[in-house]
């Protein structure tokens, strides 16, 4: 079994074209949680679900595919502005999710519920149940990361990147678990700032995964992300923007990584293969590629 660390976006792209080949487990950013119109939405791990499950809205990689906006559209009609544009069918999501949690579900116990009733068999796991929120210090002001990539579309300057909360997040028996019965680790190529550091600073995870082999898929193309706002993040960060910055970001814990064709990393192994996932094609034969750099 493999252990996946995802966010939202190149991760599940990567997940899809695992699935059939071998067996895995994922760990999600949850930092990028937020409540809105009463229901709390996990944009990631939903993107996980609806990914696995074959439903995901693929020409923007969030939300369900055909989904309709109409109490979006009417609560916009009624002067009532919400923080994302939720899709009908997606939102029902979260009414789900919450219900569950006023009920005493954990997010865990929630998330699971949740991929089975869209039929997901793999391990979908939140990487904490404490509440982390990802804020983007601007010379604006603080704001939360769904304010700054959605609504302000990335636009304001970076000073600084914060995980409020993450000192008090502890690994949950269930996280603990997956990565100390998987023969890897994947770090899938999903945004280093925002998606992964998150995951790797909640207590004792980067202790348990220094015991694994590690790999991490580059998000970072020469010195382009491949999507996103994973350039600017990382460079608020001081990093690179660079596969050799992707290194940086999770020093001391990659035996390896895997980048684009003519890059290269400093400090541990690299494989290069087109890390571009244009396709269903792309994304089960980076999958493929990958298995192969594991041996397995």
């Amino acid at each position: 079994m493999i252990c996946f660390l995802s966010g939202g976006t190149g991760t599940p792209k990567l997940l899809r074209g695992m699935k059939g080949l071998h067996d895995f487990a994922v760990v999600v950013n949850t930092a990028e949680d937020i409540w809105i119109s009463g229901n709390k939405v996990c944009p990631d791990i939903d993107s996980v679900i609806y990914a696995l499950a074959d439903i995901i809205d693929d020409e923007k990689w969030w939300g369900i595919k055909n989904d309709t906006f109409m109490t979006h559209d009417m609560l916009n009609m009624l002067g009532f502005s919400e923080a994302l544009r939720i899709g009908d069918k997606d939102r029902a999501t979260h009414i789900f999710r919450t219900e569950l949690l006023k009920t005493g579900h954990s997010l865990t116990s929630a998330t699971r519920e949740l991929r089975k009733c869209f039929g997901v068999q793999q391990e979908i796991l939140p990487m904490c149940e404490e509440d982390v929120a990802t804020k983007v210090i601007t010379p604006e002001g603080e704001m939360h990361f769904q304010e700054f990539w959605v609504r302000r579309r990335g636009e304001p300057e970076v000073m600084d990147v914060v995980f409020r909360g993450i000192e008090k997040a502890e690994i949950t028996e269930d996280v603990e678990r997956v990565i100390k019965n998987s023969t890897a680790v994947v770090i899938g190529p999903s945004n280093p700032v925002t998606s992964i550091m998150p995951i790797l600073s909640v207590k004792n995870v980067k202790n348990l995964l220094r015991k694994k082999t590690v790999i991490a898929v580059s998000p970072v193309i020469g010195s382009k992300p491949v999507s996103g706002p994973a350039g600017k993040l990382m460079r608020a960060k001081g990093y690179d923007i660079s596969p050799s910055g992707v290194v940086d970001c999770y020093s001391g814990l990659l035996d390896a990584i895997v980048v684009h064709e003519g890059d290269n990393a400093g400090g541990v192994d690299v494989f290069r293969t087109d890390i571009l996932m244009k396709n269903r094609e792309d994304e089960r034969r980076l999958a493929s590629f990958i298995l192969d750099v594991l041996g397995i």
